[in-house]
């Protein structure tokens, strides 16, 4: 823990997933004390297999892909801890007063703060398969399982409208499913839906069949129906965990999400935003790419050197007891850890190599 000035750390994270671990994976590396504050559970944790992560082979599941991120991040010197964070605030008028975070039972001052909150997607009433095996929340991610099979859209509006007509690049095969609501897409949406290949249902399901292995098989409805699907997905919007943004007061886009800026910087200063809770697509890469750039601009923003000549004017010429500038605590994580030029793995190289010669 870094205890100087008065902080606990440099950098607190709020959010353990993909996008949350990548920020502190690179503000830890970057030399900065980070905590992160992982309340569980999210979109991540729920995949049953891992897609369109270069490097993850399909069988990692979800937990299995975030608990080697919380393993990596923790062996390069940062603190994980699981637990909600309830209440944010900022401690003066400039971003050097820094943040701070309450978990109920602690309360941590910090430098910068990272929310990697996310968002929980609307479920659909049941009957439902499980997620995985037939409920499914990701087009990008899993459109790809279900080429060439029958494939379902639940929905009303124009995000359900639109996933059912982009599923025509992958099967012939689509249902529109409104379950007894009236559509609610725009007249637009529902002129090109009836020019394109698509079977809007409009009776409510009432039975579900599964497999031995748990998928779906085929949804019964009201109306006698039974209809055979591989797969489909539910589109019926988000909600955007947004709690800790508010409180901070940061500015919000019309659709829910977090305005920030190519780097994660939100619209309060030394606050930064990433992953699911900011625009974009919701993929794994891109909330790692979104972590990645924005541990960076921290680590950019916070670094000690160089200092300019206005500092150097200021402070007189930089000490030698003033290098490296990382804490005791993460100086000795990183000349232990493995990857470090002169830790286990390179001390094996030399082994190998006298072995060799």
């Amino acid at each position: 823990m870094h205890t100087n000035d008065g902080f606990d750390y440099d950098v607190a994270v709020v959010g353990g997933g993909p996008a949350g671990l990548t920020s502190a994976l690179y503000t830890t590396r970057l030399g900065h004390d980070t905590l992160v504050v992982d309340r569980g559970g999210g979109r991540a944790a729920m995949m049953t297999d891992t897609h369109n992560v270069i490097g993850v082979t399909e069988e990692v599941s979800g937990n299995e892909f975030l608990q080697t991120a919380r393993e990596q991040v923790q062996d390069y010197g940062a603190d994980v801890e699981r637990g909600f964070v309830e209440d944010a605030e900022t401690l003066g008028d400039s971003v050097d007063d820094g943040f701070a975070i309450s978990t109920g039972d602690e309360t941590y001052r910090v430098r910068r703060l990272v929310l990697a909150t996310g968002f929980s997607d609307e479920r659909p009433d049941p009957p439902l398969p499980p997620t995985g095996r037939g409920l499914h929340w990701c087009v990008h991610c899993d459109a790809y399982m279900f080429t060439d099979e029958p494939v379902y859209v639940m929905g009303t509006g124009e995000a359900a409208a639109y996933v059912a007509m982009i599923m025509l690049n992958f099967t012939d095969d689509v249902d529109l499913l409104t379950r007894g609501d009236e559509p609610e897409w725009s007249d637009e949406a529902d002129e090109m839906l009836a020019n394109h290949p698509v079977d809007v249902i409009s009776a409510e399901i009432t039975g579900m069949n599964k497999d031995d292995d748990g998928w779906l098989e085929s949804f019964e409805f009201e109306d006698g129906q039974v209809r055979e699907y591989k797969g489909g997905f539910p589109m019926y919007g988000s909600e955007y965990h947004a709690e800790l943004a508010d409180a901070l007061a940061l500015e919000r886009n019309d659709d829910g999400t977090v305005s920030v800026d190519d780097h994660g910087r939100t619209s309060v200063d030394g606050v930064y935003a990433v992953g699911d809770l900011t625009p974009g697509h919701n993929q794994i890469p891109v909330a790692m790419g979104q972590g990645a750039q924005a541990g960076i601009a921290i680590h950019m923003d916070l670094r000690e050197f160089p200092r300019s000549l206005e500092e150097l004017e200021e402070t007189g010429p930089v000490t030698e007891a003033e290098v490296p500038a990382l804490s005791p605590e993460l100086l000795e994580t990183a000349v232990s850890h493995e990857g470090h030029a002169a830790g286990p793995r390179a001390d094996a190289d030399e082994e190998e190599a006298a072995a060799d010669d």
